[in-house]
């Protein structure tokens, strides 16, 4: 006898709003990716797709030589270091994720952007805050002298009544303080949640592409300092930059994270004044310590950050530790790099570290990602542990390999101007790479961390890696200039 039961249906699965992993349960957490309260309930898995038959084109697909592109040129803010940024200021239509720790000062920043672009005639300017009353963010406008008649100013908590808003002022604008604080009646959820999130940034953004409107949206994070909500909330945005400073600091920076119509690593630097954020055309001189005299274990690295090369200075200390393994401790610089010129060091030159702590930071709070600062840390430690100061005036360039050989970088040519700009007469580069030297600078080549040891004077008699079946040491290098 055949069994008349009705097939069993498919049990939905739940997908990850960040990864994308899927799983055939709920849980609380991410087993991939582990974000919390990210599994959202979708179609079961192996589901049949319905075939769909073709619809109504919109827009006919044209040529691409015949599509206008000026809609879409980017328009001065009138704060230049936000442009440099942007890639040349705020694009219409653009959405921008701007993040930042509490405090650091975004709606300060942004307050003085809707400042200039008012004062420049370039359409009205609508800042929605949900954090602050409108009376708070009034008395902050008046405290930096922001008051303009072009300015509109609205306090609120919901998507509707946000959309009402730009409705009403049609705004060129958008600056919106901040999106966990919106919610959409439509969705479940509280403020700041990731459905909530998506929602509030997906509508605004086909609100802004809609109208030919710049939207800024700022956006906190987290402790480890991502950006908070769903990790869609970057792919629906265009461009997403990162608002960073200490507090005990003046000195602010903004990085590009990812930007669709400019580099995405360019940086912007600002100061805090009284009265509110000031640019900082050439920072040069925060990250630069001004002596009579050369001091052990320091040596001046030039990095590049998109088009802006900064010479900034590296302080290492070397002390006795009361335990067998001593500590690596570094402020400003990745720690893993660190840790490699460390082993190098003591592997390859005459440097002990054993039982020592190592201390390395960088001048001003600057962080440095890139490794064309490899060869001026090296120099730095290896002249605190020598407890010998390297030469007045001098300059490393160089990435280092964990054979001790000194690998080239791009752009050295615009770094070895930077430093010349601020006084720096001397220079150790890798090989091939000081052929555009500043004029009245001295630019040293050296192939190996043995050479620029050498040249910048190190002990003659350190131990060397060998160097062909002679084993005899190499410590010359290769001068221009």
């Amino acid at each position: 006898m055949k069994s008349s039961s009705s097939p069993r249906t498919p049990r939905p699965a739940f997908r990850c709003s960040a990864c994308g992993q899927e799983t055939a349960k709920w849980h609380g957490r991410c087993p991939e990716c582990r974000t919390w309260g990210s599994l959202d309930e979708g179609p079961a898995p192996g589901s049949s797709v319905r075939r769909l038959s073709a619809g109504p084109v919109a827009h006919p697909a044209r040529r691409i030589r015949e599509v206008a592109a000026d809609v879409v040129r980017p328009t001065a803010s009138g704060v230049a270091e936000f442009d440099r940024v942007l890639g040349g200021g705020l694009t219409p239509g653009a959405v921008i994720l701007l993040a930042g720790e509490p405090g650091v000062g975004k709606s300060t920043l942004l307050l003085a952007t809707a400042k200039a672009w008012a004062e420049r005639g370039q359409g009205f300017v609508l800042v929605v805050t949900g954090e602050e009353s409108a009376a708070q963010v009034r008395l902050r406008a008046e405290r930096m002298n922001a008051l303009h008649d072009g300015i509109f100013l609205a306090a609120e908590g919901e998507l509707d009544a946000v959309l009402g808003q730009i409705e009403l002022v049609k705004p060129r604008l958008l600056i919106v303080d901040s999106v966990q604080t919106i919610a959409a009646a439509t969705v479940d959820g509280t403020a700041g949640g990731v459905s909530q999130v998506r929602a509030v940034a997906a509508a605004l953004t086909a609100e802004a592409k809609q109208r030919n409107m710049a939207c800024v949206l700022v956006g906190h994070v987290t402790k480890d300092g991502a950006i908070a909500g769903p990790r869609v909330l970057e792919h629906l945005v265009d461009v997403v930059l990162h608002f960073e400073g200490d507090r005990h600091s003046i000195l602010r920076t903004i990085r590009g994270v990812k930007n669709r119509y400019g580099p995405a690593d360019e940086v912007g630097c600002f100061r805090m004044v009284p009265d509110g954020i000031a640019e900082m055309p050439d920072p040069s001189g925060l990250f630069l310590t001004r002596r009579a005299t050369p001091v052990p274990g320091t040596c001046t690295t030039v990095t590049l950050q998109g088009r802006r090369a900064l010479p900034v200075e590296l302080q290492t200390l070397i002390t006795p530790s009361g335990a067998e393994s001593g500590r690596r401790t570094v402020s400003g610089i990745d720690s893993a790099r660190a840790a490699m010129v460390v082993a190098i060091l003591q592997r390859w030159s005459g440097v002990s570290l054993a039982g020592k702590e190592v201390l390395a930071a960088t001048v001003g709070g600057w962080k440095i990602t890139e490794p064309a600062a490899d060869l001026a840390l090296a120099l730095a430690i290896h002249s605190s542990a020598r407890d010998t100061p390297l030469p007045a005036g001098l300059v490393a360039i160089g990435e280092m390999g964990l054979a001790a050989d000194v690998h080239p970088v791009q752009g050295v040519a615009q770094r070895l101007a930077a430093a010349a700009r601020v006084g720096f007469e001397y220079a150790i580069v890798p090989p091939g790479a000081a052929a555009d030297r500043p004029r009245g600078m001295r630019v040293v080549q050296a192939a190996t961390l043995g050479e620029a040891l050498g040249f910048a004077g190190g002990d003659p008699v350190v131990r060397w890696m060998h160097r062909g079946a002679s084993g005899g040491a190499s410590t010359g290098a290769k001068g221009v200039g």
